[in-house]
C-alpha cells in the first residue's frame, strides 16, 4: 500500500511538470512572435557616430538646387569712371576682371605693387642712342601722339584679359632720342628691378606701345602706373609694368628677370 502511494506521488509530479514545460513553451512562442505594427527604420543619426580624421567627408546645410529654384541675374561688375567696354565691335575685359587676375596671381610683380610719385618720376631713354633722354610722366602722355590698340595679354598661368591700351609708341621715343643703327634689341626695366628685351625690329614692325590708360581709364598703381609695355602677341612675362628704362642695345643675348630663371626668351604666342 505504501508503494502505490509512492507510485502515485510520482506520476502527479511528472504530470506537474510536463503541465509546467507546455506552458512555458507557449509563453515564449508568444513574445518572440513579431508585432503587428512594424518599427520605423532608424534614421542615418541613430545608426553610428559621425566619422571623424582626415578624408572625412564634410557636412553642409547648403540646399541642392532645383529647376523649380529661380536664381536671380549675375551681377555686371562695376566699371570705373570713364571706363568703356566695347571698342570697334570688340567686347572688352573690365578692369574689375583683370584686377582679380592680378589679386589671385601675386608673383607678377616680384616686389608687390610699386607705387611711385608722378611728379618725380622719370623715364629713361639710353644706351645706343645718341641722346640719353629723360622724360617727365606729362612729357610722355602730352608731347606724343596717341596710339590705342586691343590686344590680349595671355599669362603663363593661364589666365588672359583683352583690354584697350592707350599710351605711347616706343618707337617714337627710340627716335626722339635718336636711336643708333646698331641696335638691334630693346632692354625695359622697371622700378621693381624687373627686367625684359624685346627685339627691335618686333617693337617697330608691330606698333608696340607704353599704354598709360586701359580701357579709357588711367593706370592705378596695381595696374602698372605710370607706364605698362603692351608686348602683344607675346606672353605676359613681357608686359612689364612700372617702366622706368628703355635701353637700345646690340645684346641679343640679354636675359630679363623670367628669361635667366628658365623662361623661353622668345616669348611668342603659338
Amino acid at each position: 500500500m505504501q508503494v502505490f502511494r509512492q507510485q502515485k506521488k510520482v506520476v502527479l509530479i511528472a504530470v506537474l511538470l510536463v503541465i509546467i514545460l507546455i506552458v512555458s513553451l507557449f509563453i515564449i512562442q508568444n513574445t518572440s512572435k513579431p508585432s503587428s505594427t512594424p518599427t520605423p527604420f532608424p534614421t542615418s543619426t541613430s545608426i553610428s557616430p559621425k566619422p571623424t580624421g582626415i578624408g572625412s567627408p564634410t557636412p553642409t546645410n547648403e540646399p541642392t538646387p532645383t529647376s523649380t529654384q529661380t536664381q536671380g541675374p549675375t551681377p555686371s561688375p562695376s566699371l570705373y569712371p570713364g571706363e568703356v567696354t566695347q571698342y570697334q565691335n570688340q567686347s572688352l575685359t573690365p578692369i574689375s576682371g583683370y584686377i582679380k587676375d592680378l589679386v589671385q596671381h601675386p608673383d607678377v610683380a616680384i616686389e608687390g605693387t610699386q607705387f611711385i610719385d608722378q611728379t618725380t618720376y622719370r623715364l629713361t631713354v639710353n644706351g645706343l642712342v645718341n641722346k640719353t633722354m629723360e622724360y617727365t610722366y606729362e612729357d610722355v602722355v602730352n608731347n606724343f601722339q596717341l596710339s590705342q590698340k586691343v590686344a590680349t595679354l595671355l599669362c603663363v598661368e593661364g589666365w588672359s584679359v583683352t583690354m584697350l591700351w592707350q599710351g605711347v609708341l616706343v618707337n617714337a621715343l627710340l627716335q626722339d632720342a635718336g636711336i643708333n643703327p646698331n641696335a638691334t634689341t630693346i632692354i625695359f626695366s622697371a622700378s621693381d628691378g624687373y627686367t625684359t628685351e624685346l627685339p627691335l625690329t618686333y617693337i617697330v614692325q608691330n606698333n608696340l606701345i607704353l599704354a598709360y590708360r586701359i580701357n579709357n581709364v588711367t593706370l592705378t598703381p596695381q595696374l602698372g602706373f605710370p607706364l605698362m609695355l603692351v608686348a602683344q602677341n607675346q606672353y605676359g612675362y613681357k608686359w612689364i609694368m612700372w617702366v622706368t628704362g628703355i635701353e637700345a642695345s646690340n645684346d641679343a643675348s640679354f636675359l630679363g628677370y623670367w628669361e635667366s630663371r628658365g623662361y623661353p626668351n622668345d616669348a611668342t604666342v603659338r
